[in-house]
């Protein structure tokens, strides 16, 4: 991934539960259907849950490797924690990047972990909604501002 870039880079990030969380990532893209941005997305459509979820197995390591690049490179960092999910991953994923300043997160009523999300979220500043239109209108603004920069 390119550390300089000439449009914003979105990341789509949060619940995807080996396929099995809604796709919420498919009516984001069609929400920036129109903007100017590379959309980085980690769900796979080819992905296999035969996969191990070890450093030795060549697609996991890959897809992991991906996703560490990718969000490193987004402008934006969008999470979404679904209800009756879990999404370790983008609770790792969220703290890792809570001080940057990238992030924009839904976390509903329903998610196991939405004490935690809501008091990091307040402690670093990570701008946070309560529905999908909200996160699709901000990561829009957010976006309409890098590209005013």
């Amino acid at each position: 991934m390119p550390v300089t870039h000439d449009r914003p880079r979105v990341f789509l990030g949060g619940s995807i539960d080996m396929g099995n969380a809604p796709d919420w990532q498919k009516g984001m893209i069609e929400a920036l259907a129109a903007d100017d941005v590379v959309i980085l997305n980690p769900r796979r459509p080819d992905w296999n849950p035969k996969w191990r979820p070890e450093a030795d197995e060549p697609e996991f390591r890959r897809q992991v490797e991906w996703e560490l690049g990718a969000l490193e490179s987004a402008d934006v960092i969008v999470l979404y924690f679904s209800p009756g999910s879990q999404s370790p991953i983008s609770l790792l994923e969220m703290g890792l990047h809570a001080r940057g300043g990238k992030l924009i997160v839904l976390c509903p009523p329903g998610y196991w972990r939405k004490g935690n999300v809501d008091i990091t979220g307040a402690r670093y500043g990570v701008e946070q909604v309560s529905s999908l239109p909200e996160l699709m209108a901000a990561v829009k603004r957010r976006v309409a501002t890098l590209g005013k920069r």
